[in-house]
């Protein structure tokens, strides 16, 4: 897959309205659910018991909590755009963000992203992107949102 290489505002203007690309599939095991668990403090039995989210969940097996799929974001954004000349990119905000569809302990998902909008401010780009957390054979993606960075290019 090749990257898509952006390295000013100008360069990213060219792309607005249009899908940037979509990431590798990533494979979500019970041990980034446990570790992102022990992380968070967030242990409920849905997200770390195997047998009894068998029995009680209703999903056939754990489910990633909703944050660590969100939390994969940079990563896999990261495999479509190569972001050069940056200074610094700092995440600013998420909207209209919504968990369609829990992702079950061994999925593998992926990331869809298009250009939605992009604002200088003063200097700053203000990039705006729809995504998309896709979930391999699964027509319902994990979430869909809108993602805010800001990219201070050199």
């Amino acid at each position: 897959m090749e990257k898509l290489v952006i390295a000013s505002h100008a360069e990213f203007a060219e792309h607005i309205g249009k899908e940037l690309g979509v990431s590798e599939y990533l494979k979500i095991d019970q041990e980034r659910i446990n570790v992102f668990a022990d992380a968070t403090l967030d242990h409920q039995w849905i997200h770390t018991d195997p047998e009894r989210a068998k029995s009680e969940g209703g999903f056939g097996n754990t489910i990633a909590h909703g944050y660590l799929t969100l939390s994969i974001l940079p990563h896999l954004w990261e495999q479509i755009a190569d972001i050069r000349n940056i200074k610094m990119m700092i995440n600013y905000g998420i909207e209209r963000l919504k968990f369609n569809q829990p992702v079950v302990a061994d999925s593998e998902v992926r990331l869809r992203v298009k250009l939605t909008s992009l604002a200088d401010l003063r200097g700053i780009t203000k990039c705006q992107l729809n995504v998309k957390l896709e979930i391999k054979d699964n027509p319902k993606p994990a979430f869909t949102g809108e993602m805010i960075f800001l990219y201070h290019f050199a």
